[in-house]
């Protein structure tokens, strides 16, 4: 049985395609698609992880729709899993929601598409039953280098054959999937 699992989808600090440390904007696309993934998997929380004010009345805007609004009466479902969101400043914020939500011991995984060796899946599937666990994904190009001097542990990158710069929506799916969908329960997959 797995322990209790969040998304952190993070967009500062992050990288832009010349490594500078920016802002990214949040879109309509990741709020909804990644809180109806994490619904689909049984994710407790979901946190937009920006400190730019502008961008947090952006997601209460497109969430209050949803949630109160004519999108409650059209869609119930799109507002169910959009009650998983939960909008923080920073991922020190989200980080310290989590471990008041699932125990102390909830552990950071950081994700990314650097070539970089990290834990395969197998070794999350089990950490997975042993703590629970935050999945952060980075917006932009990837997570700032500051994100990695924590010492929390880094997943695997998903490897394709070729081009490697998946939308965060894509890759939050495959490893979600991986982690705990109905193929990573039975069998090993790749990264393992």
């Amino acid at each position: 049985m797995f322990c209790p699992m969040a998304i952190a989808l993070v967009h500062h600090p992050v990288l832009d395609r010349r490594g500078d440390i920016v802002k990214s904007a949040v879109t309509n696309l990741d709020i909804h698609d990644i809180a109806r993934l994490a619904t689909t998997y049984g994710i407790a929380r979901y946190y937009l992880v920006t400190p730019a004010r502008e961008q947090q009345q952006l997601i209460e805007r497109i969430v209050g729709h949803w949630r109160e609004g004519f999108g409650a009466d059209y869609n119930k479902d799109r507002c169910q899993a959009l009650d998983l969101i939960e909008t923080v400043n920073s991922l020190d914020e989200a980080v310290a929601d989590w471990r008041e939500l699932a125990g102390p011991d909830g552990l950071p995984v950081l994700t990314g598409a650097r070539h970089r060796e990290g834990l395969g899946y197998r070794a999350a599937r089990t950490l997975a039953r042993q703590r629970p666990l935050l999945l952060v994904f980075g917006t932009g190009h990837g997570l700032a280098p500051e994100l990695y001097a924590n010492g929390w542990p880094e997943l695997a990158p998903v490897r394709g054959g070729g081009y490697n710069h998946l939308s965060v929506r894509t890759a939050a799916a495959i490893i979600l999937d991986r982690l705990v969908g109905e193929q990573g329960r039975v069998m090993p997959s790749a990264g393992d």
